[in-house]
């Protein structure tokens, strides 16, 4: 099945596309048939031949959502937009035993300043009881 697409091409962050023609199956920068125009979306200008791409839409050809917006868009086929669909963020979410080991590492923690408070306490007892002797002996 045919299937035109935008293919990127450009310099790193600044975009531009091919609007090719290809197997479904290939990857969108790989082999295809025809170039049917371009897309600069940072200047907003787009070069398409319309000819063509009605010639290949009356041969049974399908449209990537992007691409098939922009041809409505355009005004080379009629209907309404397609909502794009975006892949979803990875969102981390945390295993028991990531849960277990966080709760673990923060009762260690608690305990370390707890220990550090107590020996603080400890030093001021000292301190306090060596003034006092010194008081008796003066």
């Amino acid at each position: 099945m045919l299937t035109v697409r935008f293919a990127r091409v450009g310099k790193n962050k600044r975009a531009q596309f091919k609007i090719v023609l290809q197997e479904h199956t290939v990857a969108p920068g790989g082999r295809h048939i025809e170039i049917l125009g371009s897309y600069d979306p940072h200047l907003k200008k787009t070069t398409l031949k319309e000819d063509r791409i009605k010639y290949w839409v009356s041969q049974g050809t399908t449209f990537s959502d992007s691409a098939y917006n922009l041809m409505v868009a355009k005004g080379i086929i009629s209907g309404d937009k397609r909502k794009v669909k975006l892949p979803a963020k990875k969102v981390a979410e945390k295993t028991e035993e990531e849960k277990a080991a966080e709760a673990k590492a923060a009762e260690v923690k608690t305990e370390e300043v707890k220990a550090e408070a107590s020996a603080e306490t400890k030093v001021e007892e000292v301190k306090v009881e060596e003034s006092k002797v010194e008081e008796v002996k003066a």
